[in-house]
């Protein structure tokens, strides 16, 4: 039932950023919509930005389902950025809404776990530590998480698998050279 609750509370928040700033909307706008309580709403977030939070990780989980490996890593990538394209109006009205870093996070959250299972994927048997490996998905992470917040910034109008294939182009072999490099060989 819980996550029911908080996917009615999502749509409604969807639904209202499709009015209005989410500045702008108050969670007695969003329990309304939904026809639940205040107190409903504090049993599953704490805030606003707390449901936004929760609504992108949710979003970015689904579309990487399945999509952490070295096989499927461009394929994860690719549906990250159609998950953000699929909630276009929810995503740039956050964007203008919360601080840049606040957008970073959300986007790190949803890029690191996709990078990492390829860095783990490709560092099985080698001597990278644990520390080596969350440097080298840091790295990417960042790389990516820069490319999307500039294609988000620009309204998302440029057709995204060119990016994306450009990021797989410039990725290819980086990545086994980071952990050869790493592990001393």
């Amino acid at each position: 039932m819980s996550n029911i609750t908080k996917k009615a509370l999502e749509a409604s928040l969807k639904h209202q950023m499709l009015h209005k700033p989410l500045n702008k909307i108050t969670i007695r706008d969003i329990t309304d919509d939904c026809g639940i309580s205040r107190m409903t709403f504090y049993y599953h977030f704490q805030d606003i930005y707390d449901l936004v939070e929760w609504a992108c990780i949710e979003d970015a989980t689904a579309a990487l389902k399945g999509k952490k490996t070295c096989a499927t890593w461009q394929e994860g990538l690719e549906q990250i950025f159609e998950a953000v394209l699929e909630n276009k109006p929810f995503v740039l009205n956050a964007y203008r809404c919360i601080s840049r870093d606040q957008m970073e996070n959300f986007l790190f959250r949803m890029t690191y776990g996709l990078i990492r299972g390829v860095v783990d994927e490709k560092s099985a048997g080698t001597a990278v530590t644990e520390e080596q490996k969350a440097f080298i998905a840091d790295f990417y992470k960042y790389s990516f998480v820069g490319l999307m917040l500039d294609w988000i910034k620009r309204g998302m109008h440029e057709d995204y698998h060119g990016l994306v294939h450009n990021i797989s182009l410039t990725v290819q072999g980086s990545v086994d050279n980071a952990i050869r490099n790493f592990s001393g060989g």
